[in-house]
């Protein structure tokens, strides 16, 4: 019985362990806004492109490959007499630390614009855990929340900069993201090709040496300059 109870306990830890293998380091993550100050250290206010905005601590729930899925609340601040607008960017990280899906989502004034799902590369038996992959969703994410912001007629400075917010904190998220308690690698550069060596150009082979005894010909002399010829002359007309 011990023994099966230990084997149990083992798969049981190991799967644990794999699922907490991917993380979000909180303190990073807000360090890099500013610091958890306001709210009982559970939100950053920061001023961003002339406005002012808030950042909640992130939510995190595992997903069934091993992976994590988190939500964050931001807030544009408009003042005593204005409501805020809210906005909720959502991220999906694989179990190796690469982001393999974005969406965001704005209120204004109870108008709800959500963008697309942005997926990342994830073919089959391809392991995308470059910058390069999360620059890439966070640009298509940005362009299509902005293109759909457009659309509404959104004027006013603070909100037509939500996108760009959501673009800070989602950067400010990639690099708070943790395998095992470290860093993302960054991508591993790809080595020059090197230079292909210049082509030595082909040379005349030199006649192989005369047999001992032969009588080599003496080489033909031009017609023109044979003793007793005379020279060419061109007549005029």
């Amino acid at each position: 019985m011990k023994p099966t109870f230990f084997l149990l306990a083992a798969l049981l830890g190991s799967a644990l362990h794999s699922i907490a293998a991917v993380s979000i380091d909180e303190a990073a993550f807000g360090t890099s806004l500013g610091g958890w100050k306001k709210h009982d250290k559970a939100v950053a206010e920061y001023p961003l492109s002339g406005s002012d905005y808030r950042t909640y601590k992130p939510e995190v729930s595992p997903t069934p490959d091993g992976g994590i899925f988190i939500s964050v609340r931001i807030d544009h601040v408009r003042g005593w007499l204005a409501s805020d607008d809210h906005a909720i960017l959502e991220i999906t990280v694989s179990s190796k630390g690469a982001i393999t899906a974005a969406q965001s989502t704005i209120a204004i004034q109870g108008q709800s614009i959500k963008s697309d799902v942005i997926l990342g590369g994830n073919e089959a038996g391809k392991t995308i855990l470059s910058p390069e992959s999360a620059v890439q969703i966070g640009t298509d994410l940005v362009a299509n929340l902005s293109a759909k912001l457009l659309r509404e007629n959104i004027v006013e400075a603070g909100r037509v900069s939500l996108p760009s917010v959501l673009r800070h904190n989602y950067n400010r998220l990639f690099q708070a993201i943790r395998v095992d308690g470290e860093p993302v690698a960054p991508a591993t550069p790809v080595p020059a090709t090197p230079a292909t060596p210049p082509v030595t150009p082909l040379t005349a082979t030199p006649p192989p040496p005369a047999a001992p005894g032969s009588t080599l010909a003496p080489p033909a002399t031009p017609e023109s300059a044979k003793p007793g010829t005379p020279p060419l002359e061109i007549k005029p007309y």
